[in-house]
């Protein structure tokens, strides 16, 4: 019962989110890179940055820019399509009120949804003892889910200790 409840709540995140994101980056189509294509350029900026591994949906336009964010600031990605990502969001231990388009694995870490890079590297500069971090949705404005307008949601990533609490980690204002 439990897993039928997390496999409906995800699917209605999903359409609920799709709705919401009306001109965002996740209307855009699929992803543009061939599943064979490198993650990334190879330069030495990728051996001091761990690899961060993306499970995606397949035809998630938000999450190949979220992607390409992690690429810009030298991060190796490897890039996991996945038409069902709820029991990996399960067995990372992600709380279903916490879950978003996409989830990625990084150095011990999780880290789910739009999170900005500056976020994760400081993650991985401090170093505390936590499953990842959450952003929850996906606020317009946050990484992969620009607007031409430039509108930018206020939003907050979340650090997700081990015991599946989560407090503030950093806030982002609108703009």
């Amino acid at each position: 019962m439990r897993r039928y409840l997390l496999t409906r709540f995800s699917r209605i995140m999903w359409v609920v989110m799709a709705a919401l994101a009306g001109t965002s980056a996740c209307a855009r189509g699929p992803d543009s890179r061939p599943a064979n294509a490198p993650a990334a350029p190879t330069h030495s900026a990728h051996a001091q940055k761990p690899l961060v591994v993306v499970h995606k949906s397949p035809s998630c336009g938000c999450c190949g820019k979220w992607v390409e964010h992690l690429e810009q600031a030298g991060f190796p990605v490897e890039v996991r399509n996945d038409s069902d990502l709820s029991a990996l969001k399960s067995r990372l231990g992600i709380p279903p009120e916490m879950v978003s388009c996409h989830t990625a694995e990084v150095d011990g870490y999780v880290i789910e949804g739009h999170v900005p890079v500056t976020d994760l590297e400081r993650l991985l500069a401090e170093r505390p003892p936590a499953r990842g971090l959450v952003l929850p949705g996906m606020p317009l404005g946050s990484p992969g889910m620009e607007v031409p307008n430039g509108r930018k949601d206020a939003f907050s990533v979340e650090l997700l200790d081990k015991q599946g609490n989560t407090r503030t980690f950093q806030q982002h204002p609108s703009q």
